[in-house]
């Protein structure tokens, strides 16, 4: 089992920044790959980022290309979301996700694990 807990959600206004951390705990996470999803209200969840285990190849969804960087430290089990130039759009419940194995997936179905969500709010 692998449980992941995210922070760093919050009120911040457009054109602002934030870094969101996923922590893990539980088996060794580096054989894991992980990915970062989004809920907006009244809308489905959808893929934003993913990174294979080593942190080298990562993919990101088109809305935020630019903008977001996805990274990990093995040594600390945690992946990180840094987010740029945030839109209103971009308000969303964000979660991590983890599944074993070397891939870069954009399918919730995938993953195996995920944390319980971190509010993101972008002020206009």
């Amino acid at each position: 089992q692998v449980q992941l807990v995210e922070s760093g959600g919050g009120l911040v206004q457009v054109g602002g920044s934030l870094r969101l951390a996923c922590a893990a705990s539980g088996r060794s996470f580096s054989s894991y790959s992980t990915g970062w999803f989004r809920q907006a209200p009244g809308k489905e969840r959808e893929f934003v980022a993913a990174v294979m285990w080593g942190g080298g190849n990562t993919r990101y969804a088109d809305s935020v290309k630019g903008r977001f960087t996805i990274s990990r430290d093995n040594a600390k089990d945690t992946v990180y979301l840094q987010m740029n130039s945030l839109k209103p759009e971009d308000t969303a419940v964000y979660y991590c996700a983890a599944a074993p194995g070397f891939g870069l997936w954009s399918k919730e179905g995938v993953y195996n694990y995920w944390g319980q969500g971190t509010q993101v709010t972008v002020s206009s």
